[in-house]
């Protein structure tokens, strides 16, 4: 495994193409990830629910569907005719053009979704390889691109921002910035509490004013990881970059008619997309900025 480390470090293009293709089989997953997990909480809720009626009232209530869902279990199955997918169809990218977005079984159409994401898990990840380079730093920036993903897709789906995944998220940043990979430990303490204080903040400001939430608390703790990971000085420029993206984002999809104005967007998508650019060019974007002065 050490000998491999140092031969993808000094291979440049091989590690480009190991990362591609380790990256697909882990869009595979995250695939699984983003839609279980919050099925998962769902049904820890309604159990929870359920524990605290059954021990108000003494009274046994129905129980729930016992059958086990987590990451592993059941196999995947075509929600329309509930053919097991095998293996051989399960292959990144390969196995749905070869299926030609069908399933084999009932040729009931798959989601393009599920490439789209594999693929550009892929993508992300070959940029942050090509970036840093095959080292500690490419290979935490990875780990935090799988983790982005997987809040950005389950947020638009869902809004909803898993602390299984921002709390991990934020505590890996800061140990992975004790050896000042990406900021110093200070900063990176510092990014956290100022990150989640400053949307934490404003949610507040934003509530006593119109008697509204305008986000939830999962944003404040995406946004206190990011920091954790770029430093207090990449702050600015997150909040900066997620608005512009969110403007961007949303009067695209209002002129195309995929959205109207009433509804509510979620955040993460947008702190998602800024921090991981910081991560990979804040330094030479906020050096640039200063430059010019």
């Amino acid at each position: 495994m050490t000998e491999l480390y140092f031969f993808l470090q000094s291979h440049t293009w091989v590690a480009l193409g190991f990362t591609f293709i380790f990256a697909l089989l882990v869009g595979s997953f995250l695939n699984v990830v983003i839609y279980r997990l919050p099925v998962m909480m769902e049904r820890e809720w309604q159990s929870s629910i359920e524990d605290y009626q059954q021990d108000a009232q003494e009274t046994q209530t129905p129980a729930l569907d016992e059958t086990r869902f987590n990451l592993a279990t059941p196999a995947s199955r075509c929600g329309q005719c509930s053919h097991q997918i095998r293996w051989y169809e399960n292959i990144p990218l390969i196995s749905y053009l070869v299926l030609r977005g069908k399933c084999s079984q009932c040729k009931t159409r798959i989601s393009l979704r599920y490439p789209t994401i594999e693929l550009l898990t892929a993508l992300l990840s070959v940029a942050v390889i090509f970036v840093f380079g095959f080292n500690v730093a490419g290979l935490a920036a990875v780990a935090f691109t799988f983790c982005l993903v997987s809040l950005t897709f389950i947020d638009i789906d869902h809004h909803l921002l898993p602390d299984r995944i921002t709390l991990p998220l934020l505590w890996l940043g800061l140990l992975i910035n004790t050896q000042n990979i990406f900021t110093s430990l200070e900063s990176a303490v510092w990014g956290a509490i100022l990150g989640y204080l400053s949307l934490w903040s404003v949610y507040w400001a934003f509530k006593i004013i119109t008697k509204k939430e305008g986000m939830g608390y999962g944003d404040f703790k995406l946004l206190a990881a990011l920091g954790a990971w770029c430093g207090a000085m990449a702050l600015p420029l997150i909040i900066l970059l997620s608005s512009v993206a969110g403007v961007i984002i949303a009067v695209v999809l209002m002129a195309t008619k995929k959205h109207h104005s009433g509804n509510p967007l979620p955040f993460g998508p947008y702190l998602a997309i800024a921090g991981w650019v910081a991560l990979l060019f804040g330094q030479s974007i906020i050096g640039a900025y200063l430059g010019s002065f």
